[in-house]
């Protein structure tokens, strides 16, 4: 066998062996579940555009259309890919080498065409009878070298577009991927989405929302027209800092639906209820959270534009590129020491197919950057970070759904583009009066007719009151219980009143303490007929219902609260002048001087009550104008002296100056020309002695100086024979006057916590006395003539010095062991038939 003939057949074997273990390794790899290798799967990639399937609804339609371009371009590049694994790249022969007239080569030209001569076809043999007859160029080249010759012309003469071409188109694909899909997988963004779609979709499956919607789509469409035709119209609102109330024309515009259909209250369970609730807290502080910032629209506009961009480069370089992946290539490295060659035609195996993927790639690329300038258009063409509701307004009615900002605008318009459905059911958890009827559902529900009337007390007016404090409304239950005549409501926020309340016939008195009120026109009516009695607490003037100054049959009011918060400033209210049947204005607040409003019912006030806290009242001038008034109290307002406007009340009865500054009260004969007055109450104050002039006051029945610091008790004092009560107590008094047996009418006679070591025996001529406290004092021994007192209820002795108490007062035959305040031991010494019959009924 010739050389040659071995060589040849030697190659073929090698071949066949290759391509055999290939083969079977491939298959080993089958039978074990392995993909073959040089494979690279698709599912590899998914982690690039994975994300959790609830984000679809913020995909617009170009997003998702994106996505299948990207799928398709990944298909391109992983086929390219593994193609560039799995073929061979490129194959290259020598170039045959033509005759120069160069004599030094002419040998080494000789000797290449000889051996490129082809040479005779072997002679059969008995070993070998089906030897195939071989047949072209011979180059005495082995299998090593072309493949060495195949890598150098693959490295150095292949255009590098060529070569890398399925890998660009990967990674390109890629990055696309990733941009469209960062905003979702980024912590600063994802977080809000994830809780805005969470929120959402609770939204939209939540009962509340269908009921809420099928009430106004309920309503005919001439409802709706006036509804809006009532919005055109600029009518004059009044209302404290939280729409406390509005006047009687904007009244009539409230709806009735604001009030929850009872017929229907059942068809939203109390658990449906809660979490109705909870899911309006939730969209509240998410709405504070995400409107703050704008990252979400600032992070998809940056990746949209990172996307054109990058689209521009790929257009850019590979159409100028794509024409240099060629079928043949020229290649000519110097590997002649090597090979013996140095021109070598090399054919690009996969060029055709490259070529035509390349153009199907520009072709993806091109619609995929065209649909993302229409991004950029969208997302310019007008303001994204904010969202208007007017059309859900519009078509259901709720009037009061807020237009929203920032993130939050900009995921309500990405959830538009999915289905408009999600903004307007999602807008129902945005409404207040939305809200305010679930709170006003969940009220009724809880507080049920008979366990409002479980509540039910008597107040201090004798009245029958319902009192309800920090509830989160008003229950209409609460007009259902007709027999009620004084409704308290305490720290309760947006209380919307009805006209339902005209059924409480019974209704004289309404307490509205720290309350925002809203008030229906019908129920303002009703209110200003029936209500006799209001009492305001408030923070601020600002929270003052503006519709208590029309209630014409008012006959008391009662305000505690700040009316100022610098005293120096003149302090106003609206004008009083329209409650002409106000008697009882009583104001506990810090005012630097009576009001002008009070002034304007001075006319027909009967009692007046200012609190002062005390800040300092000045300008009492206006008292004089009070003409008809007949009590009056200045309490903790600072006074040092008794004010001179006092003395020109000459319908006045009674006077109480209480906690106030008062240390001389020389100007106490004044009042001998108020014959009327019958009640001076002087105490807590600082006054040190009574002057003698206090006899002049002969029709005094009640007098206060407790709490004071007078060490002696003219004797003048019990001149005032009408007296009934009088109250010394808290003082530094040592002596009591026997002029006090002349108090023939006194009833009330205390001297707690004074220095008395002995009462006179004249005390116990009084015998309409019915309560005696001498207790906190220095007294050793109580005199039997106690025992005078026929009509003594009360007796408080505790805190003496007594060692026994006198069987006398089982003379008292009023005394019970209730009314009797002594120590214990003291009790006991008295007669065991003296005690039983105190501790008898």
């Amino acid at each position: 066998m010739s050389p040659v003939l071995a060589s040849v057949q030697l190659r073929t074997r090698l071949q066949a062996g290759a391509r055999s273990s290939q083969g079977l390794w491939d298959l080993l790899l089958r039978e074990e579940g392995a993909q073959p290798r040089n494979m690279i799967p698709v599912t590899e990639f998914r982690q690039f555009s994975e994300q959790q399937p609830a984000f679809r609804v913020l995909k617009p339609w170009w997003d998702v259309f994106t996505d299948y371009l990207s799928v398709a371009m990944l298909m391109i590049g992983v086929f390219g890919c593994t193609l560039q694994v799995m073929q061979d790249k490129i194959i290259c022969l020598p170039k045959r080498v033509q005759p120069s007239q160069n004599h030094s080569s002419v040998s080494n030209v000789s000797q290449a065409v000889a051996s490129t001569t082809p040479l005779p076809p072997p002679k059969p043999s008995p070993t070998n009878p089906a030897t195939v007859e071989m047949k072209g160029l011979k180059t005495d080249l082995d299998l090593q070298q072309y493949s060495f010759i195949n890598q150098m012309c693959y490295e150095r003469a292949l255009h590098w577009y060529a070569k890398y071409f399925p890998y660009l188109v990967l990674i390109h694909t890629l990055v696309f991927m990733l941009c469209s899909n960062f905003w979702f997988k980024f912590p600063g963004s994802s977080s809000k989405i994830e809780h805005f779609i969470s929120i959402l979709g609770k939204c939209f499956d939540s009962p509340w929302t269908t009921r809420a919607l099928s009430e106004v789509s309920g309503e005919d469409s001439e409802e709706k027209d006036n509804r809006k035709n009532n919005m055109s119209r600029s009518n004059t609102i009044q209302s404290g800092p939280e729409g406390s109330l509005v006047n009687s024309q904007s009244l009539k515009s409230i709806p009735e639906k604001f009030v929850v259909d009872k017929s229907t209250a059942g068809a939203l369970d109390k658990k449906e209820g809660e979490q109705a609730k909870a899911l309006f807290e939730k969209v509240k502080k998410f709405r504070l959270h995400v409107e703050e910032g704008d990252i979400l629209y600032a992070m998809y506009v940056r990746q949209t534009v990172l996307k054109v961009i990058k689209f521009l480069i790929i257009i850019a370089y590979n159409s100028a590129l794509v024409s240099k992946v060629q079928f043949t290539v020229d290649c000519n490295v110097d590997i002649q020491d090597m090979t013996g060659y140095k021109n070598f035609s090399c054919n690009h195996t996969m060029a055709h197919l490259f070529s035509k993927l390349s153009f199907c790639y520009l072709c993806f690329v091109s619609i995929y950057g065209l649909t993302c300038l229409y991004t950029l258009y969208w997302l310019f063409y007008r303001s994204l970070r904010e969202y208007s509701f007017e059309y859900v307004r519009q078509e259901t009615g709720i009037d009061d759904i807020p237009d929203v900002k920032n993130d939050f605008a900009f995921m309500l318009h990405m959830i538009d583009q999915y289905d408009p459905l999600y903004s307007k059911r999602f807008a129902v958890f945005l409404s207040e009066v939305s809200e305010n009827k679930l709170k006003q559902l969940n009220l009724n529900n809880e507080w049920t007719p008979d366990k409002l009337r479980q509540k039910l007390q008597t107040n201090a007016h004798n009245r029958l009151e319902l009192p309800l404090i920090m509830l989160s409304g008003l229950p209409d239950t609460v007009f259902e219980i007709t027999e009620l005549q004084s409704l308290k409501l305490e720290i309760i926020k947006n209380v919307m009143i009805p006209a339902t309340i005209a059924q409480l016939d019974n209704l004289q008195e309404l307490s509205l303490h720290q309350c925002s009120v809203k008030i229906h026109s019908a129920a303002l009516s009703f209110l200003k007929e029936n209500l006799k009695v209001l009492s305001v607490k408030f923070d601020d003037m600002r929270e003052l219902p503006p519709w208590m100054y029309g209630l014409r049959n008012l006959e008391e009011l009662y305000l505690v609260g700040s009316l100022s918060h610098d005293i120096s400033r003149n302090v106003t209210l609206e004008s009083l002048r329209d409650l002409k049947s106000l008697k009882i204005l009583s104001i506990k607040s810090n005012v630097s001087k009576i009001p002008q409003a009070v002034v304007d019912v001075s006319s027909h006030l009967q009692k007046m009550c200012i609190h002062n806290d005390g800040t300092k009242l000045v300008m009492l001038n206006n008292l004089k104008k009070m003409t008809n008034l007949t009590e009056l109290e200045l309490v903790h307002c600072d006074l040092e002296r008794i004010p001179h406007a006092v003395f020109s009340l000459l319908s006045l009865q009674e006077l109480d100056l209480k906690e106030n500054n008062l240390k001389s009260i020389e100007e106490i004969v004044s009042f001998q020309h108020l014959r009327k007055l019958t009640v001076l109450k002087l105490w807590h104050n600082s006054i040190t002695y009574i002057p003698e002039h206090i006899k002049k006051l002969t029709s005094l029945e009640r007098l206060a100086f407790s709490h004071n610091k007078i060490e002696v008790l003219p004797s003048h004092l019990f001149l005032c024979n009408k007296i009934r009560y009088l109250d010394l107590s808290y003082n530094d008094i040592r002596f009591i006057p026997p002029e006090v047996g002349v108090l023939q009418s006194l009833q009330y006679f205390s001297i707690t916590c004074n220095k008395v070591e002995s009462l006179p025996d004249e005390l116990y001529f009084c015998k309409k006395l019915k309560t005696l406290k001498i207790g906190k004092n220095s007294l050793s021994v109580l005199s039997p003539k106690i025992g005078n007192l026929l009509f003594l209820s009360y007796l408080d002795v505790k805190g003496n010095h007594f060692e026994i108490l006198p069987p006398e007062l089982g003379d008292c035959r009023a005394l019970k062991r209730a009314g009797l305040v002594v120590e214990d031991a003291l009790f006991e010494t008295l007669p065991s038939d003296v005690r039983e019959q105190m501790k008898a009924e």
